[in-house]
């Protein structure tokens, strides 16, 4: 598959467009009130803005339909309980890990027929809808900027280092070689690997497949732990021996994505595992003050020939009622479908988030549709793009070559806050056993899933 240049950022759009739906005929006093997680918080007040724009233009077509927008955002340890208590909102918004067990709990609603109405819903890229799609075909949501893993570097601190900011590392053997010359010729850390807030265990998942491993398998139609194998050894290793041995990784090892980003964007970090989504955060939240420096290449591989895709999603609980069911529908095709497919639609989200100079206009991420669409939207915001897309362009040709995998399949959060306790003894602790870290894990992981699948 081939990967081009889309818009990033708020997945949201102030906009006249049609609604995707026909428009409530209830019409009267009491309209169908539903209220949707994916409002940005007030920081962000470009995104804030084009949300509130695109309820309003929502509700003028739709009038029998009321949006009451949220800002809850996904808390793995809170998040199952409010959803079986009832206690979330009509339209919800999780990671790419959790679709699949929810659609097995039967927590989330079927919506195929609902998005089947809209014109060009055959034109979705499958690969987008398949972490939202049940054994039998039902599609259970729509996604939101869908991402794969690959490596960020920092130009700068390449050239100072005698590297090529043009030629990243393609291999994990290369990335370790240039972790060491980053450290040995600028004093920063080369490499930095994310240990806290299941993150740790998030970038494991990437480097077990990188390595051509799994963390998770189905045995007999139930999942177990799949990575107390080889593949995750030698990740695991590969870290150790960055960190001890090289000492290449700098003397901070217990760190999540916005403790890396902020770190990258003062120009303290070599490499990091990311997405290209992550260069908005290093200009807009942390004012990475020299954002020439940003560069970002496919995840390098050791035998896997893989990345880990994923986003956020938004779902339908099983518990909301059919007419609230069909409102929610409607909104997800108005919010995420259309302004992503719509070529007037991306050019004018890009103009208008063009106006903010620290706006990011045409990070590239995963097409939602199909190839000739994508390439109509790229040229559609190519006057309004406000990034070197040539700084992307590793990511872009190398990621094609790539297996896109998902996340695991089932307690994904859960499985990542055991595997970060493993990552941490690796990186804090010299005489770590990888072997036994790993049979622990194992065990531990294994009682979870075990729990969840009786």
């Amino acid at each position: 598959m081939k990967y081009t240049a889309a818009l990033l950022g708020c997945a949201v759009l102030a906009t006249t467009l049609a609604a995707c739906g026909s428009s409530s005929s209830s019409g009267g006093p009491d309209p169908v009130v539903i209220r949707v997680q994916g409002m940005p918080p007030a920081t962000d007040k470009p995104g804030l803005a084009q949300f509130k724009q695109m309820v309003a233009d929502f509700q003028r077509n739709n009038p029998g339909i009321r949006v009451e927008g949220s800002t809850t955002t996904y808390d793995p340890l809170t998040f199952s309980a409010k959803l079986a208590g009832g206690r979330v909102e009509e339209v919800i918004k999780v990671p790419l890990t959790e679709p699949q067990g929810l659609i097995a709990r039967k927590q989330v609603q079927p919506l195929t027929a609902e998005l089947g109405r809209w014109a060009h819903y055959k034109e979705f890229n499958p690969q987008v809808l398949q972490p939202l799609t049940d054994g039998s075909g039902q599609v259970y949501g729509v996604p939101q900027a869908p991402f794969a893993q690959g490596l960020v570097y920092n130009r700068d601190l390449f050239a100072k280092a005698g590297l090529d900011p043009d030629k990243p590392p393609a291999t994990w053997d290369e990335v370790r070689q240039a972790a060491k010359q980053i450290t040995a010729k600028t004093g920063k850390a080369g490499f930095v690997h994310e240990s806290k807030n299941n993150q740790g265990g998030w970038q494991l998942a990437m480097l077990t497949y990188a390595h051509g491993g799994d963390i998770e398998k189905d045995a007999g139609g139930k999942y177990v732990a799949a990575f107390n194998a080889e593949p995750t050894r030698k990740a695991l290793n590969l870290l150790k021996d960055m960190r001890w041995s090289d000492d290449s990784m700098g003397s901070n090892q217990l760190n999540d994505q916005n403790d890396v980003i902020k770190r990258f964007a003062a120009g303290e970090i070599g490499m990091y595992m990311g997405t290209p989504g992550t260069y908005r955060l290093a200009k807009m939240t942390y004012g990475m003050p020299d954002t020439d420096a940003f560069g970002i290449g496919a995840l390098p591989q050791a035998g896997g020939n893989a990345t880990l895709t994923g986003g956020d999603v938004y779902l339908v609980p099983k518990s909301v009622s059919a007419d609230k069911a069909t409102a929610a529908v409607k909104w997800l095709l108005f919010a995420y479908a259309q302004p992503a497919y719509d070529v007037t639609a991306a050019a004018e989200r890009a103009r208008q988030l063009a106006a903010d100079p620290k706006s990011a206009v045409g990070v590239p991420t995963l097409p939602m549709f199909d190839a000739a669409q994508q390439a109509k939207i790229d040229e559609a915001i190519k006057p309004y793009v406000n990034v070197k897309l040539e700084h992307f362009k590793p990511w872009l040709d190398g990621t094609s070559a790539l297996t896109l995998r998902p996340e695991p399949p089932m307690l994904a959060q859960q499985v990542y806050a055991v595997l970060d306790t493993v990552v941490q003894a690796v990186l804090t602790n010299e005489d770590s056993d990888v072997d036994a870290l790993l049979a622990r894990a194992e065990a531990d992981v294994n009682a979870k899933l075990a729990t969840a699948q009786r």
